[in-house]
């Protein structure tokens, strides 16, 4: 016997997929966000047992605005993914996408968005490595950006290039869904 998954099941799976990472994405963004307000504000003392255990103790100790700046990174790297996933969960439920006729304006602005949000990501995550290694060679104990959340800048950095490059060929591929619209 023979089991065929077809597209539209693999579709079904990875929307469920793409809905619990959204879901463990915003829990780990409302989480190192209230962290950061709770270590400022409330008790400094919540730095050493900081998101997912993280120690920061040593930095908001040395200093809170670089606290700040090193928290503020790791906020905005988990928003971008949050809102990355965002979308991805928000396609499905878009009525004007039609998988039939996969070279549409929807389409391609989707994966415009992926390649601007990913190429931020990468951004702000290769600050967030130059920040941490200039901490470092200032003497400030600080986790290392695996540990931080914010690794892999180089990751998002081609992967943001890879959608740039399906952008412009869903883009060309419009155009020429367009003309053969026209000349029909």
């Amino acid at each position: 016997m023979e089991i065929k998954i077809g597209s539209k099941e693999v579709l079904t799976i990875l929307h469920v997929l793409a809905w619990i990472i959204f879901i463990g994405i915003c829990i780990e963004a409302g989480g190192i966000i209230f962290n950061t307000f709770f270590a400022l504000v409330i008790n400094p003392i919540g730095a050493k047992n900081f998101w997912m255990q993280i120690d920061l103790s040593n930095l908001i100790s040395y200093d809170s605005g670089y606290f700040l700046v090193v928290t503020g990174i790791m906020s905005i790297v988990s928003l971008m993914k949050a809102i990355l996933f965002y979308l991805i969960v928000k396609l499905f439920y878009n009525k004007q996408f039609d998988f039939s006729h996969p070279f549409n304006t929807t389409l391609n602005k989707f994966i415009s968005n992926l390649a601007y949000l990913t190429f931020g990501i990468g951004l702000f995550s290769i600050w967030g490595l130059k920040y941490t290694a200039w901490l470092r060679l200032n003497g400030i104990d600080v986790p290392s950006v695996e540990e931080l959340h914010i690794g892999g800048a180089d990751v998002w950095l081609f992967m943001s290039v890879v959608l740039f490059v399906i952008a412009q060929i869903f883009k060309r591929g419009i155009e020429i869904q367009t003309e053969n619209d026209l000349t029909v």
